[in-house]
């Protein structure tokens, strides 16, 4: 296998990862166990404030997931040196900073999980939840978490 393919399909996409941001708190960005990678939650990049349903609209707050997704993936790199040590997207969960009659929080979500399909293919589909979130950390629009099956 090309050791750079995940980097080739990213150039390809125009896609450049950020620097691996540092946990706002008191934890580890990531842990590894047993061949799984447990990523803490990432936030869009900026850390834009806000509600979905109130300052932003579904396709906004798909672009935050995305944006989340890349924070994740800045991780991942940044902890294994390579995406190509990923063996597949296993678990997904995003927290969606949403007014209580925003409907959408899949719609929203899928930014992040279009983002792994685009970026790992099949090894890409996950199984994922979705939450209506009354408030997240630091006002951000949307928190994902997410967990990897890696090589050791």
């Amino acid at each position: 296998m090309d050791s750079e393919l995940i980097e080739n399909r990213l150039r390809a996409m125009d896609i450049r990862l950020p620097e691996a941001s540092d946990p706002a708190a008191k934890y580890a960005n990531f842990v590894i166990v047993n061949g799984l990678m447990f990523v803490s939650g990432k936030g869009p990049h900026g850390n834009p404030k806000g509600k979905l349903g109130i300052d932003y609209t579904t396709l906004e707050g798909y672009r935050f997931a995305r944006e989340a997704g890349l924070e994740v993936l800045a991780v991942v790199k940044s902890a294994l040196g390579s995406l190509d040590r990923v063996k597949r997207v296993v678990k997904v969960q995003g927290f969606v900073n949403a007014s209580a009659d925003f409907e959408e929080h899949h719609k929203v979500l899928n930014g992040f999980s279009d983002l792994m399909m685009d970026v790992f293919e099949d090894k890409g589909l996950h199984a994922r939840s979705v939450f209506g979130a009354v408030s997240v950390r630091d006002n951000l629009p949307i928190i994902v978490d997410s967990i990897f099956e890696v090589e050791a």
